[in-house]
């Protein structure tokens, strides 16, 4: 998943320089040079991200001295591939060039740019302005002869006989005398036959830029809506314990609130040494389940599965019914044992022992974790170790899981996750994973640059509208949003925020509001988050009271307050209007209250445009002024998005009135210029999603539309 390390196209790795410059470079007719490719991660270091049939722009900066024409070419293919394919690049002025591929396979792409001086164009272009300004022209036309037959000896050396026959004949008639003179010259005009000297290009003036790494993954990897569950909390009855079987009684409730990945926490035997109790007490009472993340006991360990479960065949047939509803399962997988693994009987040599001979349980001072012992990834025997943690995947792989949400990676070594994730994706280049990476800005990128698909951000604690407009600005600005793609999460097992313990309904719904479309990837924890779960373990706290990481729950799915059909519009909404499919279209609005946030996405072809204004305070209305400035389509196929009906052709414009359709409420406003005034009640709504329908010629016409 990286690429070469970069080369100076002017001749670093095409020159012997000496300390006092007076050794001669190996090749002084290279003139072209290459700089400040894009997309580009770490210098080459790492891959870019895209995604299946996606349209990869690649920029780069071509330029040589003097005034002579200059060519550039992208060059592409798959790792695959034998050979490479290339396009020419365009020039964008400022000496800055672009050429885009589409990407048809999943895996590792690899393209780079080739440049140098086109003696044939320069030629073209100097014979041109000879001819106007009625100078002689024998000579010039002799000259391009010239150079076509080096252009044709090239072709030979190529193997590309035809070319090279169509080049000599191109060289003999700019060379015969005996034709007219304006025949010469048109000849000397052949779009055609100029691009096919392109195609052969001389080597010893070819410069060539470093191989740059493409990873590519499919949509889910881009687009994708969380559910979390936990299915030991999946029965009816208090005091059951959840199956396989009561979660597929379950998958209609999940799949009609409009979620594409159903995620489960871990599967798998639990431990009974120092098992931990409810609301994490230290000691367990006899029936307690403990922590599902206290993997591994009698009954097996990560490749086996919890007995109250069910058997690996009732898992099979849960991800069969769920992909009967287009729904996926991701399974978590959590690199550390309990004390009863097996494991930690057959391997002791895989962890840290204590001076006193004992295994190191796992801590974050002065929190004592005794349910857990972490490996050690760097025992004399790591190399088995790898192994066998790859194996893990390996094995969920063959049954079917393509997804994957790994808990803490920050704690493993970077070089773990190259390597593991390299080796999955040769096996299943379908394969998806989330970091759940809570930590330093530069381990999380670096995480996601070594190969994880997705991760965990900061959204949860991002609250103010500044705050949140520089966060989201960051991660959607290149070169992060290269290799970084956001999952955002208003509430996890593990995180319930002051806002929402505070905010009342209302901040429930915001949350979801933003999370939904500021990030084409987003989860929520439930069914604490459609139920408003908002407890706190202790003050100051956010850990959940009564937490389902320690014990059972049963949860009334069917309370009349609960925010599913909420969420049922919100992802359906997501999944009707492909601008909500990207991170790449995001522009925040200028608005005049810090109460409120606006900002628009757009689908990556242009041709769907949102803009979402919410309130973030959950307790009082607000209102205020909000700039559309690029947030309008313009001209006659504005409106033609998804979800337009037939006549929506009228774009609107900085001056004319257009209607503004809350799909969230239904409602629609007649707006008129950049600058309109919004008001939003949390009791009632604290959001609007909008999508700009059709301009208005009048505000007759108004109620027409409506």
């Amino acid at each position: 998943m990286s690429a070469a390390a970069p080369t100076d196209s002017a001749g670093s790795t095409d020159a012997a320089h000496s300390m006092d410059g007076a050794s001669l470079p190996r090749e002084g007719r290279l003139r072209a040079v290459i700089e400040n490719l894009t997309p580009c991660v770490d210098g080459g270091r790492f891959a870019a991200k895209r995604t299946l049939g996606d349209e990869v722009a690649v920029q780069a900066d071509v330029f040589a001295d003097g005034h002579d024409a200059l060519c550039a070419l992208l060059l592409y293919r798959h790792e695959g591939e034998e050979h490479w394919q290339r396009t020419p690049m365009r020039s964008l002025g400022n000496d800055r060039w672009q050429a885009s591929f589409r990407v048809a396979r999943l895996g590792l792409w690899h393209y780079r740019v080739e440049g140098w001086v086109d003696a044939l164009e320069t030629w073209r272009i100097d014979l041109l302005k000879k001819q106007a300004a009625g100078q002689e022209l024998g000579i010039d036309l002799a000259r391009g002869a010239q150079l076509a037959e080096a252009a044709a000896a090239r072709a030979r050396i190529n193997h590309a006989a035809d070319d090279a026959a169509l080049l000599q004949h191109w060289a003999r008639s700019l060379d015969d005398a005996a034709s007219p003179l304006e025949e010469r010259l048109q000849r000397s005009q052949d779009a055609a036959l100029h691009a096919l000297a392109r195609t052969h290009p001389p080597p010893e003036a070819l410069a060539r830029s470093a191989l740059l790494a493409l990873m590519v993954e499919r949509e889910r990897a881009r687009y994708s809506t969380w559910y979390e569950m936990f299915p030991r909390s999946a029965a009816l009855s208090r005091e059951a314990h959840g199956s396989f079987a009561d979660c597929e009684q379950l998958l209609p409730y999940v799949a009609q609130m409009g979620f594409d990945v159903l995620y489960l926490p871990p599967i798998h035997p639990i431990g009974h040494a120092e098992r931990r109790g409810p609301n994490n007490r230290p000691v367990a009472a006899a029936g307690d389940p403990g922590s599902p993340w206290a993997i591994g006991a009698a009954e097996g360990g990560h490749k086996s599965i919890h007995p109250q479960l069910g058997s690996l065949e009732d898992f099979r047939r849960l991800l069969a019914r769920a992909a009967q509803l287009n729904l996926e399962l991701a399974l978590d997988i959590a690199f550390q044992c309990s004390p009863d693994h097996p494991y930690v009987r057959e391997h002791p040599e895989w962890f840290l022992k204590r001076p006193d001979g004992s295994i190191q349980y796992a801590e974050n001072p002065p929190k004592k974790y005794q349910d857990i012992y972490p490996f050690d990834f760097g025992c004399s025997d790591w190399r088995e170790l790898w192994l066998e943690l790859a194996s893990i995947f390996e094995f969920w792989v063959d049954q079917g899981v393509r997804i994957f949400r790994v808990d803490n990676p920050h704690t493993k070594p970077f070089a773990l996750w190259e390597w593991l994730i390299a080796r999955v994706r040769r096996r299943c280049p379908e394969a998806v994973f989330l970091a759940e990476a809570f930590t330093r800005p530069k381990v999380m990128y670096r995480l996601a640059k070594l190969g994880f698909s997705q991760s965990y951000t900061y959204f949860a604690w991002r609250n103010g509208s500044q705050e949140l407009r520089a966060y989201f600005e960051e991660l959607r600005t290149p070169p992060v949003s290269d290799f970084f793609r956001p999952n955002l999460w208003p509430n996890t097992p593990d995180i319930l925020t002051e806002y929402l313990q505070f905010g009342g309904r209302a901040a429930f719904m915001v949350r979801l509001v933003l999370a939904a479309t500021l990030g084409a990837s987003y989860g929520i924890y439930g069914p604490p988050f459609e139920l408003m779960e908002h407890q706190a373990r202790d003050p100051g706290s956010e850990e959940y009271l009564d937490s389902e990481k320690y014990q059972i729950r049963c949860w009334n799915r069917e309370r009349p307050d609960s925010l599913r059909d909420f969420i049922a519009l919100l992802n359906r909404i997501r999944r009707d209007n492909p601008a909500l499919h990207s991170d790449e279209g995001l522009r925040f609005h200028a608005i005049d209250n810090p109460a409120l946030i606006a900002y628009s996405k757009r689908s990556i072809d242009g041709t769907d445009r949102i803009l979402m204004i919410v309130n973030l305070d959950p307790h009082h209305a607000q209102s205020g002024w909000v700039s559309l400035e690029g947030a309008l389509p313009q001209g006659p196929s504005a409106g033609a998005g998804a979800g337009a009906g037939a006549g929506d052709g009228d774009g609107a414009d900085a001056a004319g009135a257009f209607q503004a359709h809350d799909l969230l409420s239904g409602a629609r406003f007649l707006w008129k210029g950049e600058r309109n005034y919004v008001a939003l009640d949390p009791a009632t709504s604290p959001a609007h999603i909008l999508r700009i329908r059709r301009r208005i010629r009048s505000e007759r016409d108004f109620d027409y539309y409506l």
